[in-house]
């Protein structure tokens, strides 16, 4: 059963396990110990039939831990479909999550999040138990109850299609629909990749910020003393402002894709964004889709093709940024900018004579190094769709 089919009698269920105890985290830890070295945090964030999302937090309550593993039991078969900020590899009913580069050091006091989708079929219990690096955190379920029961939904006489959603693009026009001439962005492309229940809204324009896209000519032209153009107004532009809408915008189930970063890096107002700006902005518009049940997607800027003699070389700014929110919000992140220049090279782009308008190149741009035409915009698409399947997202479900 589709992890993100809607039903019309679907549940939400949450339950919070909070488990503590075992006197030690780590070997530098005294075994007699009377404080407890951690807590875990298990919470079932949102349930539908079949289906299941979940964020677990882990406290450290010891030394400083320099690399770690939480594993648990699933006791009714339960099984993690798609995880963000951990790895959680599975074994039959064993789950095994541990730590990414970013985050493999929780210090003395400090914690850890990481989140997951998953499956479930008879039941989804909260695990009775964890432990962190080997050492068992046990304790006694946290209220509500850590068994949630769904309301029963009648067993349709066929497997029902997943539910209609509505795939958001916001982005410059390296994701546009079009920007005159043949420049044509991957967002147009996109459809041709998903099935007839995914309607894509693709509202990218060329030539925009993360800013100007969000607040457009309310964004002057002059600085303030921290170095970011100053706004004459906070009212949203009116695409952000359709995303936004109850009735008519994102709503639960949704997919939200963010791709910024190439214009931003501009020296000059409006199109000027600094690096906590444009980390402030990114988050702002991940929490609006979260508030409302979308699924945001940040997508790191598309690379331009730039040869170092036979080689495709990577050019972009703002791709650290991209992953700093994700791992802040728990979104996953798709690195368009590794994956389009690591395709140039497999295309065998360079080195290049500078020629768009003959062979291979002047096939996939459209008369600069940033542009795609349709055939180019096509393959950059199915860079987007072949990380969403090898990242087990939800819009995978939605794929042909």
């Amino acid at each position: 059963m589709n992890l993100f089919r809607r039903l019309a009698a679907t549940a939400t269920a949450s339950a919070v396990a909070v488990l503590s105890g075992a006197p030690a985290v780590v070997a530098a830890s005294s075994a007699g110990a009377a404080t407890p070295a951690c807590t875990v945090t298990y919470k079932i964030t949102n349930q539908w039939t079949g289906g299941f999302g979940a964020d677990v937090t882990v406290t450290n309550l010891g030394d400083t831990v320099n690399g770690w593993t939480l594993t648990w039991t699933f006791g009714a078969g339960q099984s993690v479909t798609q995880a963000w900020n951990a790895a959680v590899p599975q074994t039959g009913a064993d789950v095994t999550a541990g730590n990414l580069d970013h985050n493999r050091t929780i210090s003395a006091g400090g914690s850890v999040a990481f989140g997951f989708n998953g499956t479930w079929s008879s039941g989804n219990p909260i695990p009775a138990s964890f432990a962190l690096n080997g050492t068992t955190c046990t304790g006694t379920a946290g209220t509500p109850s850590p068994t949630p029961t769904p309301t029963p939904t009648p067993a349709p006489t066929a497997t029902p299609a997943p539910g209609r959603i509505t795939v958001w693009l916001a982005g410059d026009s390296t994701v546009a629909n079009g920007s005159g001439g043949n420049i044509v962005g991957w967002g147009r492309e996109l459809s041709s990749y998903l099935t007839a229940d995914a309607t894509v809204v693709n509202s990218a324009v060329g030539g925009r910020s993360v800013q100007t896209w969000l607040y457009e000519s309310a964004v002057t032209s002059g600085k303030n003393s921290a170095g970011e153009c100053v706004l004459s107004s906070t009212a949203y532009a009116a695409r952000w402002q359709a995303m936004l809408n109850a009735s008519t915008g994102m709503k639960p189930g949704d997919h939200l894709f963010i791709q910024f970063g190439i214009n931003d890096g501009s020296a000059t107002c409006p199109r000027h964004v600094g690096s906590a700006r444009y980390r402030e902005l990114l988050t702002a518009m991940v929490r609006a889709a979260q508030q409302r049940g979308a699924h945001p997607v940040l997508v790191t800027p598309v690379a331009a093709l730039t040869c170092s003699g036979s080689t495709a070389t990577p050019n972009r700014g703002f791709v650290s940024e991209t992953f700093a929110v994700g791992t802040a919000t728990g979104t996953p992140v798709i690195d368009l900018h590794k994956l389009s220049y690591t395709l140039y090279n497999s295309l065998r782009f360079c080195p290049f004579n500078g020629d768009y308008t003959s062979g291979p190149v002047g096939a996939f741009f459209a008369d600069d190094h940033t542009h795609f035409e349709a055939a180019g915009a096509r393959k950059i698409a199915g860079l987007v769709t072949t990380a969403v399947r090898d990242q087990r997202l939800g819009l995978a479900a939605y794929l042909r």
